[in-house]
Formats: structure tokens, sequence, C-alpha cells
């Protein structure tokens, strides 16, 4: 262990430094730590890395072996960081930066119009709106294959959990472009049977007398439909999920009332639109990229292909 020395006014302390080579250190491992020390847990890092828990113990163990140090302490299923670890995170960090800048690189001069490109999108429209877009995909570039993520969190394009995200806000980072393909709309929507039970509520009035599916018990989806002008109230929530998939076939089951998608609620047979009188709900679709990755052919190709289908899709609604 070598140590740097601080001084501040009279005072000193010691600061343990540790210098890593290249050839001491794995690659995966190296993640392994970088994504246990971010996550907090084993169990949340697989996850992200897409790993079982015991694999990525295993990789924590032999980058701890490698450099003959412990980095974590477990404390139940939480995965602390010493001292030293967190000495040896802000050095992890900046090699794992380095490396994914280096991968960014690569993929952006490849100008093969073929290869993996990963699409990350919300549950419900990876589930309702992507597969016909890709589709054309298939018949335009053969040659591209498509991984899928449907996710409701915003994936990290930085870290490369994505090539491209279709998202509903707009890319704050320096490193990512986006695209505003265009403003997109959502409704209150119910089934037919729930319609004939229940009446067709049109009012902000009429929509105090029903129910309505939520989508978390902690009061956010409720806050933003007081702010829509909606004054529910938490009685009228006689289920909740906050994945939007399945939110969304919670309200097809005729569970209540659900605001969904407008580009997708007229794609799906078996609904049909209530509260009427309430005032659209307005948001923008953001196609979003790194700007090394957008000068890859294969991703440019994928990228122009969903700005023309999601332009598309909004003017056949």
């Amino acid at each position: 262990m070598l140590f740097m020395r601080i001084t501040l006014g009279n005072t000193q302390f010691r600061r343990p430094f540790i210098r890593i080579r290249m050839d001491q250190i794995d690659w995966n491992q190296l993640r392994a730590f970088l994504e246990t020390a971010e996550a907090g847990s084993l169990s949340a890092a697989a996850r992200r890395l897409g790993l079982t828990q015991p694999t990525l113990g295993r990789q924590v163990a032999a980058i701890e072996r490698s450099l003959n140090i412990a980095l974590f302490e477990r404390v139940g299923k939480r995965m602390v960081l010493t001292a030293t670890g967190r000495v040896l995170l802000e050095q992890a960090r900046t090699m794992g930066a380095a490396a994914q800048a280096i991968g960014l690189t690569a993929a952006g001069h490849s100008q093969a119009a073929e290869g993996v490109v990963s699409i990350s999108a919300s549950e419900v429209v990876a589930a309702h709106l992507l597969p016909r877009m890709l589709q054309r995909l298939r018949r335009e570039a053969p040659g591209v294959v498509v991984e899928v993520i449907a996710s409701d969190s915003l994936s990290d394009l930085q870290r490369r959990e994505a090539d491209i995200a279709i998202r509903h806000v707009r890319p704050e980072q320096p490193e990512l472009i986006g695209r505003l393909i265009r403003e997109a709309s959502a409704s209150f929507y119910a089934t037919p049977s729930w319609v004939a039970a229940h009446g067709h509520p049109r009012t902000v009035a009429d929509a105090l007398q029903h129910e309505f599916v939520g989508a978390d018990r902690a009061g956010q989806y409720l806050g933003y439909l007081h702010a829509l002008g909606l004054p529910l109230k938490e009685s009228q929530f006689r289920c909740y999920c906050d994945n939007s998939a399945t939110h969304w076939e919670l309200v097809r089951q005729g569970l209540g009332i659900g605001a969904m998608m407008d580009d997708i609620a007229l794609r799906t047979p078996g609904v049909v639109r209530v509260l009427d009188d309430v005032p659209l709900v307005r948001f923008p679709i953001w196609l979003v990229t790194h700007r090394e990755l957008h000068t890859a052919r294969r991703i440019r190709i994928v990228y122009d292909l969903l700005a023309e289908a999601m332009l598309e899709a909004g003017s056949q609604s």
C-alpha cells in the first residue's frame, strides 16, 4: 500500500494511493467492481449487467484477490465500499470512461450497414409501436440486428446501455444528440364493457365518480393528475402498476379508467376514449443517441428510419 501526504494548515493527513497497472486488471472484473459500487448490492449490479449474482460475486472476489485488497464490506445484502475501495473507485471510473470512449469511437467509425443496434423504449412503446417500425427496418436494412430494451427507466447511453433511445424528455448531456420528432398526445380510455356498466364519463365532474388504474402508491401519479385539473382522491384507485405495458393491460381488462398515448390506444382494439372534455395530455417524442455513435452507418440508418416511422405514426393517428 502506498500513501500520499496531504497538508492542511499545520495538520498532515495520509491518504491511500493505489497504482493500478493495466496488465493486472481484467476489464470484466473492473466493470463488476464499478457496477457493484454504483448499485450498492450484487443483485442490483447483476441485473444491470445481465449476469447472475453468483457470477458477479466471483468477479468481484477475483479483482480483490488480484489486487490483494478488500474493496467491499458485506453488510447484510448491501456491499459497502471500504476506504481503499473508495479510493480505487475514482481511478476505476476514469479507466471505465476511457474504455467506453474507445468503444464509442470504434463503433462510430464503423461504416458497415450490418451488426447489432440496441433501441431503448418504454415498455408500452416497445410492445405496441416498435414492432411495426422494425418490420420496415428488416426490409430496408436486412443486415441490421435489433435488440429491443423495454424499460420505463431511462437507459444510460453514455455507458452503452443502448445505442438509441426513444424518450419523452430532451437530453441534457453534451455527449448526446437528440432530435425532436414531434409532439404526441395522451387521453383517457376504458373498455366498452366498463362504459356499458358505469356510463360514459366525459367531464371532470364525471371523473370524480369513477375508479382509475393508478401508476404508483406514493402519490406521484395522483399529483400529476391533479396538475392536469383532475382532483381525484386516493380512494378512486383500486389497483396500481408502474409498468406501462401492464398498466395498459389492466385498463384493457376493464379494471378502470387509464391514460395512454393516443398513437397506441388508436391501434388497440377493445378500448374507447372517455373524459372527452378533459384536455389532451401533450408531450414531446425525442430520438437520442451518442455523438460518436451517430457516425456509425448502421446506427445512423436505424436512427433516421425510426425518426421517419414515428413521424408517420403520428400523422396516421
